[in-house]
């Protein structure tokens, strides 16, 4: 008997933290990680800067499909959680 593991769970959060990631990188490396996401899921999203033209970019590519909430909202410090729908 084959057994097939799932290494998902429709309520996982998995966390993307975007200043460890090269400037020139960031845009293509978050729109992957949100196409791999499961519906359920969120990318825990965090950067310490608000990143209004990548929001935009998102609904415009994604529309309802991702749902954008934040979590934190501080200079310096934002945290937002994008939920696969």
């Amino acid at each position: 008997m084959t057994t097939i593991h799932i290494h998902t769970r429709p309520d996982s959060i998995y966390e993307f933290d975007a200043r460890g990631v090269a400037k020139r990188f960031r845009h293509a490396a978050i729109f992957g990680a949100l196409g791999a996401l499961h519906p359920g899921e969120t990318m825990r999203f965090i950067n310490d800067h608000d990143p209004l033209p990548l929001l935009e970019q998102m609904q415009q590519h994604f529309g309802k499909a991702v749902d954008i909430r934040y979590r934190q909202r501080d200079v310096g410090s934002i945290v937002i959680d994008f939920v696969k729908q």
